[in-house]
């Protein structure tokens, strides 16, 4: 019988954590029933295997993401709101790396279509509304967006920017300020 209080919410969120402290691809349904000090059958109540837990942890992190960023950029626009959805993405990646991690986890498209991704991808589609872009060159920027936010953080995370100047955070801002040009300048097909 699964100890008492354990519910699916409860292990998914302490499979996020676990992620946040041992990395993302470290997380396995076993590792998660030593940290409850219960047996991994007490868990196969609430998450089918590893797979499926990890997959939970992905959804868990795709809403805290979405819901950070529906808060930063609110009553925003141009350049405000892009540096508002850069800005949560940074920051959600220092606070949360196994949850960063996650939220790019690969999802079968049934999966991806109910999560908060299209949400993700909406809300920047929104932002780029502002910069008067059509398709299908509001997607090609939807996706230069992920790569920059993701490239630079994962590259930052990694130590990639730690032996060099200037300082990581001013480089982030130039960043900011060069796509924000990109943007208003986008260049004819």
């Amino acid at each position: 019988m699964a100890r008492a209080g354990l519910n699916t919410r409860r292990v998914t969120e302490a499979g996020a954590a676990l992620a946040d402290e041992v990395g993302f691809d470290r997380v396995t349904v076993s590792e998660l029933a030593r940290r409850f000090d219960v047996r991994v059958a007490s868990l196969y109540s609430h998450v089918r295997n590893s797979e499926d837990l990890k997959v939970r942890i992905a959804l868990f992190a795709l809403e805290e993401l979405a819901d950070r960023a529906a808060d930063a950029i609110a009553g925003r626009s141009g350049k405000e709101a892009l540096v508002a959805l850069a800005d949560v993405h940074r920051d959600y990646a220092r606070a949360h790396p196994g949850r960063h991690t996650a939220a790019r986890y690969r999802l079968d498209p049934e999966t991806a279509a109910r999560s908060a991704g299209p949400r993700i991808s909406q809300m920047t589609r929104a932002i780029l509304r502002g910069y008067e872009l059509e398709e299908p060159d509001r997607t090609h920027a939807v996706r230069l967006l992920g790569g920059v936010f993701h490239g630079y953080v994962d590259l930052e995370m990694s130590g990639g920017f730690d032996h060099s100047s200037p300082d990581s955070d001013q480089t982030w801002v130039r960043s900011l300020d060069a796509l924000d040009s990109l943007l208003r300048h986008w260049p004819a097909p």
